[in-house]
């Protein structure tokens, strides 16, 4: 490969890590075509991608990026995998991998500058969506506001169950006494 080439693709993957949300660096041995296929299938339905090239080249690309750390990671058949939407429609994405067994595994990644390990990765996994979590956030904003309206409405809620029974309380009264007089 010429140098031209190698610069070209330093240039690429530095373009592609400087948009990307999260870095992965995997290890794939023995994967057919056809099922790498279906991994770049999977990933770019999620706005995600896999990058295979030159551990050199990607130390090169990885140099003055926030994903430095990935260097740790690199040494083998690797491939980079990038996303540029949700961290955890990625990791939920690899997990559904699993059936490709030994052949694709996670060795690493760096989420905002911060190296996580495969373990870190399936538990990012779990989490809900990032919808679910802005719902969820939203109800304990509107918690506060909602018990405070229950407080303020509650002394006049209090006064008319006290004038219901009150008035309950004459209707019986009121009704027995007629018919015996």
């Amino acid at each position: 490969m010429k140098k031209e080439q190698k610069t070209a693709i330093v240039e690429r993957l530095s373009t592609k890590l400087s948009r990307a949300t999260i870095a992965l660096v995997s290890e794939q041995k023995g994967l057919t075509a056809g099922e790498a296929d279906d991994v770049r299938r999977r990933l770019r339905a999620i706005n995600g991608e896999l990058q295979v090239a030159k551990n050199t080249l990607v130390r090169l690309a990885l140099k003055d990026s926030p994903y430095r750390a990935l260097d740790a990671n690199l040494g083998g058949p690797i491939s980079l995998i990038l996303s540029y939407a949700d961290p955890v429609e990625l990791a939920k994405t690899l997990g559904s991998f699993r059936d490709l067994g030994e052949k694709f595994k996670i060795r690493g990644g760096v989420l905002d500058g911060r190296p996580l390990t495969p373990q870190e990765i399936n538990a990012l996994a779990a989490l809900p969506p990032r919808e679910v979590i802005f719902a969820q956030l939203l109800g304990l904003l509107q918690a506060p506001a909602t018990r405070l309206a229950r407080l303020l409405n509650e002394p006049g809620s209090a006064v008319a169950r006290v004038l219901d029974a009150i008035g309950k309380r004459a209707g019986e009264g009121g009704g027995s006494a007629q018919p015996a007089a």
